[in-house]
């Protein structure tokens, strides 16, 4: 056994504990608490840092990573088509697993040990297993032609064996019907029913913009004129809402995560909390494209599993999850950010941590697993450096550094601020495939 100790041990779901301890036995937590009293075990002393769980990103597309910015500047129903395009075009499977391996390591050294990713391919699935880490990898399906169902069923299904040939205690593998402007209603049934059959769990990007909200409920705005004028389609009222339109196609449920979840009303919310299903809120991806704030106080009031993601770093500026909280934190929507005693900030911080954290797990249906220290859950753990002489109320939103230890079920992946395990060519080769992708930005930018 190998007892981790740490100037202040967070547990989150219970409080923390200054100069404690973590005591791991093969993959999974045996003890925690004060470090006087740890059970006898290997002593690793971290030193000034905090450490908790490792967070849990609910919401990425890792085969995104290498094309952040390419696609900056476009709104979002642009950015949509370009990004097909980019990927159609340019992209390749050494890019999108050298991608997902790139994402992923960003990701450790933000203290993420588990992720949440949704692609159209299995790049996250291998990414996953080569560098240590947990995740769920939803495969995604399209076809917006009611016409195609069967076969676009039948060929996920088939990627779907592939995938799960491959699945392991660590990585699981789900489905994600895109979203509502890419996916049929027929689709979405024969993709929910084929699902539960097999026991598995289901992601969808939903209610994320206003233009998705006025197809849904008026057959009108720009995806209406896109799949009527350029695909040919017939396009009618689907629904109240985007969530309702999920519900008459039997897509909600407790193992379905419901991805963005910004325009949403009061009914919706009801609606998702009776299906109980998990939400993933990425903040700085609604931002970015200014499609608004989600709700997340009214989520959480109605017992809405709310966890966080970072969404697609094609976007965004890293992998880092906790300033991920820090946006949901600030803006306007949200309540405003504690002030005032030491007392209010550590509540603040806190909480924040936890969304990253047991929250977020909570969403994907893992809480029982990971997520927090207690004895019995996967060691999945993060250290962070605490800032000279505030050892104990230092804030989790003061951060600029980052994680110093990372481990994954007791498999200690970075160390001294440093991933354990050599990239292998991966920086070498990520720069061929920027400049490859850069290329093809060029060539096709406007003027």
């Amino acid at each position: 056994m190998i007892a981790y100790r740490a100037a202040v041990v967070r547990p989150v779901t219970a409080p923390d504990v200054a100069d404690g301890a973590v005591v791991v036995d093969g993959d999974r937590i045996a003890w925690v608490g004060a470090a006087p009293q740890a059970p006898a075990a290997e002593v690793r002393d971290l030193g000034n840092v905090a450490l908790g769980p490792g967070l849990v990103n609910a919401h990425t597309h890792l085969d995104l990573t290498l094309t952040r910015g390419l696609l900056d500047g476009l709104g979002f129903f642009e950015w949509i088509r370009a990004l097909v395009a980019m990927k159609r075009e340019a992209g390749s499977a050494a890019l999108f697993l050298d991608s997902a391996r790139a994402g992923i390591r960003e990701g450790l050294r933000h203290g993420v040990t588990t992720v949440a990713d949704t692609s159209d391919n299995d790049a996250a699935l291998l990414a996953m297993r080569a560098e240590g880490v947990r995740g769920v990898c939803y495969r995604e399906v399209f076809g917006p032609d009611p016409a195609l169902a069967r076969p676009m069923l039948q060929a996920l299904q088939a990627q779907v064996a592939a995938m799960r040939s491959l699945e392991t205690e660590r990585v699981r593998v789900g489905v994600s019907p895109h979203a509502s402007f890419s996916v049929s209603d027929t689709l979405y049934r024969a993709v929910a029913a084929w699902a539960r059959e097999e026991g598995l769990p289901v992601a969808v990007h939903i209610a994320e913009s206003p233009g998705e909200s006025r197809l849904v409920r008026d057959a009108g705005g720009e995806w209406a004129s896109y799949l009527r004028d350029v695909r040919g389609l017939a396009v009618v009222p689907r629904g109240r809402s985007p969530v309702a339109l999920l519900e008459s196609c039997d897509v909600l449920g407790q193992r379905t995560l419901l991805i963005h979840c910004v325009h949403v009303d009061d009914a919706d919310i009801a609606t998702i909390a009776q299906h109980d299903c998990g939400v993933a809120h990425c903040p700085r991806s609604n931002a970015w494209f200014r499609h608004g704030a989600s709700p997340v106080a009214a989520l959480r009031a109605a017992g809405v599993r709310v966890g966080l993601g970072t969404d697609s770093v094609a976007l965004l500026d890293g992998m880092d999850l906790l300033a991920e909280a820090e946006a949901s934190a600030h803006l306007p929507a949200q309540p405003a950010p504690a002030s005032g005693p030491a007392g209010a900030t550590a509540a603040r911080a806190a909480d924040l941590l936890r969304w990253a954290t047991i929250d977020s797990a909570a969403a994907l249906g893992l809480a029982a697993r990971i997520g927090s220290l207690e004895v019995g859950k996967q060691a999945d753990l993060a250290a962070f450096p605490l800032p000279p002489r505030t050892p104990y109320a230092a804030s989790v939103t003061d951060r600029t550094h980052d994680a110093t230890f990372v481990a994954v079920a007791g498999a200690e992946l970075v160390r001294d601020g440093r991933i354990v395990f050599p990239d292998n060519g991966l920086r070498e080769r990520s720069e061929v495939h920027r400049t490859r992708l850069m290329e093809w930005r060029a060539r096709n930018t406007a003027g």
